[in-house]
Parts: C-alpha cells; structure tokens; sequence
C-alpha cells in the first residue's frame, strides 16, 4: 500500500530522542515533512539527515517542519543527533506499524535482491492533514534539494 497526494496521513504518536511522545497532531494546522529511513549513523541515512539539518532554515522559511522516523531506539536516535547535531526530532517506530501505515516498510531491492526494509520515504503532510506530496525510494544524497524543487 502507498499514499497519494490527496490521501489522508496516518496519524501517529511515538517517542522521540528524547523520550518525549510526539504526534503528527502537535503539528495540525501546519506543514511538516515526515521522512523514514532505515537505520541511524549508516552512510547514507547520516548523508540525509544532515542534508535535513542542513536545509532546516530554508524549509522553516518555507513553514516547513521536519520529521525523521526510524526503527531505531530512542537511546540508539539520541546517540545519532548528539553525532550529527540534528536539530529536529527523530522518533522511534521500533515496531513498524507507523511504517507499514505509510508504505514505507516492506519488500524492495537491496543489491539486486528483494529483501523486507524500510522503503527510505519522504512525505509533506499539509496543514489539512492530508498528503501533498509522497515520495518512494528517494536516494539518500541530494534527496531534500530534489523534493523542494518538486513541491513547486
């Protein structure tokens, strides 16, 4: 299953890297992204949450808000921002299901192999709730760029 621009998101609450419970409705009334990625400090996961980090201001310019989710431990995503100095907030979805509702978990290509992961995934939530944009199978470098160009 995937979302649509137009589909409404799935809602969630999940603890953050700080142990704090974070829902998509603490962000009701405005944009915010929300990007899944496999898993903490790996290469390509450090290159694109540093390219969010990177890019915040613009995107908070543009009344953007970010959210990175990872089947991660809220120890294991404390140690990932403290690295990196990430400046918006990494929740854990140990369990998946927040994942799975978005379509960003299950089968995909690994090496030429069809293995089950999470499917690395961006989405800009609207201020409605609803989906206006989503993106599969984004490439961790250079990722953010491209989706604010494709938001225009």
């Amino acid at each position: 299953m995937t979302l649509n621009t137009g589909d409404t998101a799935p809602a969630f609450s999940l603890i953050d890297d700080r142990g704090n419970t974070v829902s998509l409705s603490d962000y009701a009334g405005q944009r915010v992204i929300v990007y899944f990625y496999p898993r903490a400090n790996t290469p390509g996961c450090t290159k694109e949450a540093c390219d969010f980090r990177d890019s915040l201001s613009q995107l908070n310019d543009m009344n953007i808000a970010v959210v990175g989710i990872s089947p991660d431990t809220p120890e294991k995503l404390a140690a990932f921002r403290e690295d990196h100095e990430l400046t918006f907030p990494l929740l854990s979805d140990v369990d998946k299901t927040v994942m799975k509702a978005y379509g960003a978990y299950g089968e995909k290509k690994n090496y030429g192999r069809i293995v089950e992961g999470v499917i690395r995934s961006t989405f800009l939530i609207e201020p409605d709730g609803t989906i206006g944009v989503a993106k599969y199978n984004v490439k961790a470098t250079g990722h953010v760029a491209r989706f604010i160009r494709d938001m225009d």
